[in-house]
């Protein structure tokens, strides 16, 4: 069985009940996304092999200091082993499995009620936690807030990015169709079972593990999240973590993440972003939950050029970070600049 997101293709071999955690795998893909549109035009060489491989170190690298996962290895030829003894970039990653219920809505009104009902004491937590240990240029805290409103010294954002002194953590909802940030009440409510302090400090833990490794890789972890699955009492991380899709890095101030290619649209086809725009905010206003039904224009393919210079951040960012040449990249320094020319 399989189900198919706009960047991985998900597999279940056994399915979750109620009781019991079941078993499956994701099999990254070398599609993106930006905007919430889902799958874009063209696929980026050896961008699903270097977010498996990412995000395996990084599963490994938590459950070394005993912060419990649903990752279980990468497969490579039909078995489950540990990301270091993988022959090639993997692609494929064994996860354990939560119960995933339906979340029923009418419009924008979603029942958060009925989807703890059915997961019971085993359910994915339908939150996404973000952590923020700077604020760059593109980032929604910009659209969605002023610094005052987090003490900073600044009377309005400036065009550069702001370094914070303590990590910001905040809840958005993730099976929404316009997810959108909540606060604290209703973060609290819509995680269930799973307490909202614990799920704080586990991602200011796991950030802290993050921004530590990528230090280390000479690069700077400015943002990301997590997503967590609660069972019998216990919350761990899922999905994939600290990854170029799921965290901004950058590298002597130039950005390493999804963003590039997110900033790169807005440059070359602001009217595909514009009618994206008008189009959530419509939803928003006639109480539409697929907005993307409301959007009148499609995005138009990249040149091949842009392509290559999105693989080569891909390859080299993900060599910097894991710290040895998994994949066939420029040094970091070359991947970067090409990303400053675009």
């Amino acid at each position: 069985m399989a189900d198919v997101t706009s960047v991985k293709e998900f597999r279940i071999d056994e399915p979750a009940t109620a009781h019991e955690l079941g078993r499956g795998s994701f099999v990254f893909t070398d599609d993106y996304s930006v905007f919430d549109w889902g799958k874009m035009p063209d696929p980026i060489p050896d961008k699903g092999a270097t977010l498996c491989t990412m995000g395996a170190f990084n599963f490994e690298l938590l459950e070394d200091v005993g912060i419990p996962t649903h990752y279980r290895g990468i497969v490579e030829d039909g078995a489950v082993r540990s990301v270091d003894d993988a022959s090639e970039p993997p692609v494929e990653m064994a996860i354990e499995l939560t119960q995933v219920p339906e979340l029923p809505h009418e419009g924008r009104t979603y029942d958060y009620d009925a989807y703890h009902a059915a997961g019971g004491e085993n359910y994915l937590i339908p939150l996404e936690i973000v952590f923020r240990n700077r604020v760059p240029v593109g980032s929604s805290l910009r659209r969605r807030t002023d610094p005052e409103d987090w003490e900073l010294d600044h009377d309005t954002w400036p065009d550069g990015p702001v370094d914070l002194e303590s990590p910001i953590v905040e809840f958005s909802t993730k099976y929404e169709k316009g997810d959108r940030y909540l606060d604290r009440e209703e973060a609290d409510t819509i995680a269930g079972l799973a307490d909202i302090e614990a799920l704080e400090s586990l991602a200011r833990e796991v950030n802290d593990h993050l921004t530590e490794q990528a230090r280390d890789g000479g690069l700077v972890h400015e943002d990301g999240k997590i997503e967590c699955l609660y069972v019998d009492g216990e919350i761990r991380v899922a999905d994939v973590v600290g990854t170029f899709d799921e965290n901004r890095f950058s590298y002597q101030g130039t950005q390493l993440s999804k963003e590039v290619i997110r900033q790169y649209h807005k440059r070359t086809q602001p009217e595909w972003v514009d009618a994206v725009s008008a189009a959530k905010k419509r939803a928003k206003i006639e109480d539409v939950a697929d907005w993307k039904s409301l959007c009148e224009q499609d995005p138009v393919p990249l040149e091949e050029s842009v392509i290559d210079v999105a693989r080569a951040m891909y390859c080299a960012g993900a060599n910097a970070y894991i710290g040895r040449a998994v994949f066939d990249a420029p040094p970091l320094s070359s991947a970067v600049g090409a990303v400053r020319r675009l």
